[in-house]
């Protein structure tokens, strides 16, 4: 990390030459919250729209012409006592150089895709924002992933280059021969490795003089991968609307962030929380990201940053709420935090009240998937109906549909529904890349249909009853049964399996694997079984996807058609049978 704490010195040495320039016109006459900060209208559609031109830079000149506030733009430290404080300025010119790094060394253009797993470290959020200057399409992953998960992505989605770390770099060279698109491989690290570019040495001799691109609004700008309950993840495509709609007066009230907010966002770099939560929302508020690296989850670091730091919003999955309650801490009365929101996965309303009690500050949830962003919320100062995900959020206009796309009265079990006809909003994904068969399948009537069972009371607030397909969501972690039991698959015990979610205390859902064994393996012992099965898992898919509960049954429950009828051994787990 020296290198990046010594890159204020050659800033300094290069500011004189790289120039900012001035924010268009339309961005300085209009605010919302703090000096200047820009914003468009909720049904605005600019032809053209950059975030890192139209959003980066214009912190940049705001900073430069004193009309801004010292806190840096991005705030990093990790447990080593390491930190890094980067203002618009700096990241201005490093993400320039980045942006160099890509076209001029590397030769990458706009269009084409570049796989991004990375850790929590600053150089994430420096490869979203040059992608963003020069039009690559980005695409995150978590570092939880294995040789057969990074394999998949890099095939399907054709990717020309990929940045990641020393850790990963082994899984991608055992796969790097099996994708021929794949010609770039940046390494994130203070060490070198053969047939890798070194990412950081780059960024120092590259030049911090870039033009951005006029990238259109509706042209591609990310690509998310989503688990489904068959097959392998689907990859959701995202325009440059995407960062718009951050722009839009009511998409800021859920947070209400101001140049003077400290936000610190908790989700993993792989997941479009991350995106939106540490990197596009709070930059369109010129307020300051805080990052703290956390390798390993650890509620008592949490706690301890923030009772240290000047953290004024939290944004985490409920499971990390759920963890902090139950600290041993004397106090959880954090002297700056003033709002607090989540989001990811169901939150009960007895934790909504127990934070409350213990911390003195209000929980807030919102709602959102891969394919949309944030699509509802209770908003900061709105009234909170606890367990409610809040109301929706223009320009959305969202509704409870059956499965032919007709409004539901409220209170009545149906379909999140978002209207995509005649207008598609900004925001919702652009289509599945490559797959118009899968992208057909979620359109319904003029509704994308998210496939998320609700109900809408007479308020217009949303309420949570669970997913219309079999999708395991645990601490945040969107987990398709069709991936693990793959995974299980290849181990020789394992003659058929079947992967359902079941109830946790502290994650809300767990995968739980329903296993048949293989003649020879009948005999085995079943808790050594069960451990040898988990590591298996770990070893082949990202870890987190592995059964933290195993129950081995001499067959499941199957239809007419031989189709496994997991509804069944769901609600077995869940005690509704």
């Amino acid at each position: 990390m020296r290198w990046l704490m010594k890159f204020r010195v050659l800033w300094d040495i290069h500011r004189s030459r790289c120039g900012f320039y001035p924010a268009p016109q339309y961005l300085r006459c209009q605010s919302l919250s703090g000096a200047g900060a820009p914003r468009w209208n909720d049904c605005d559609t600019p032809e053209e729209f950059n975030f890192a031109s139209d959003v980066l830079d214009y912190w940049t000149q705001m900073e430069k012409e004193g009309k801004r506030g010292p806190n840096p733009a991005l705030w990093w430290v990790n447990n080593q006592g390491d930190e890094v404080k980067w203002s618009f300025r700096e990241m201005t010119d490093l993400t320039r150089r980045a942006a160099n790094v890509f076209t001029q060394t590397c030769g990458l253009q706009e269009g084409d895709h570049l796989a991004l797993i990375l850790p929590r470290v600053p150089e994430w959020w420096l490869v979203i924002v040059a992608c963003i200057r020069t039009g690559i399409v980005f695409m995150p992953g978590t570092t939880q992933m294995k040789a057969k998960d990074i394999l998949y992505r890099l095939q399907v989605s054709k990717a020309k280059g990929i940045v990641t770390t020393d850790t990963l770099a082994p899984e991608v060279d055992s796969v790097a021969s099996e994708c021929p698109a794949l010609k770039t491989k940046l390494l994130v690290s203070d060490h070198s490795r053969k047939g890798w570019l070194d990412f950081r040495s780059l960024m120092r001799s590259e030049s911090p003089v870039h033009t951005c691109i006029k990238s259109k609004t509706l042209d591609p700008m990310a690509i998310f991968f989503t688990s489904g309950t068959t097959g392998f993840p689907k990859m959701a495509k995202h325009s440059h609307g995407l960062a718009l709609r951050s722009f839009f007066p009511s998409c800021r009230k859920l947070l209400q962030l101001k140049t003077s907010d400290v936000l610190w966002c908790l989700s993993d770099t792989g997941w479009i929380l991350a995106v939106g939560g540490s990197l596009l929302e709070p930059w369109t508020a010129g307020s300051t990201v805080f990052v703290h690296h956390l390798p390993q989850f650890d509620p008592k670091v949490i706690v301890q940053t923030l009772f240290k730091y000047p953290i004024t919003q939290c944004f985490a999955a409920p499971s990390v709420f759920r963890m902090i309650l139950q600290q041993n801490s004397t106090s959880l009365r954090f002297p700056t935090l003033e709002h607090c929101c989540t989001g990811g996965e169901a939150l009960l309303p007895e934790e909504q009240e127990l934070w409350r009690r213990q911390t003195g500050v209000l929980l807030y949830q919102a709602y959102g998937q891969s394919e949309t962003g944030t699509t509802c919320g209770t908003l900061r100062g709105m009234k909170i109906k606890p367990g409610s995900l809040g109301k929706a959020i223009p320009p959305y206009d969202i509704q409870i549909i059956d499965d032919k796309g007709n409004i539901l009265p409220p209170n009545t079990e149906g379909n999140i529904g978002i209207r995509i006809k005649p207008t598609r909003p900004i925001g919702v994904f652009v289509c599945y890349e490559s797959n118009p068969v899968k992208t057909a399948e979620v359109e319904c009537g003029d509704f994308y249909n998210s496939g998320d069972r609700a109900t809408v009371d007479a308020e217009g607030y949303f309420w949570f009853l669970g997913r219309a397909d079999d999708v395991i969501n645990a601490s945040g972690y969107r987990i398709g049964p069709a991936e693990v039991e793959n995974a299980l698959a290849e181990h020789p015990a394992v003659a058929e399996s079947a992967v359902v979610s079941s109830p946790d205390p502290i994650r809300g859902e767990v995968v739980k694997a329903f296993i048949v064994l293989t003649p020879n393996f009948l005999s085995h012992d079943r808790d050594q079984l069960t451990k040898e099965l988990q590591q298996h898992v770990k070893s082949v898919t990202a870890p987190y996807k592995y059964p933290r509960k195993v129950e081995f049954v001499s067959e499941l429950p199957k239809t007419i058609t031989g189709k496994i009828k997991r509804s069944e051994l769901r609600k077995k787990e869940f005690g509704q049978m």
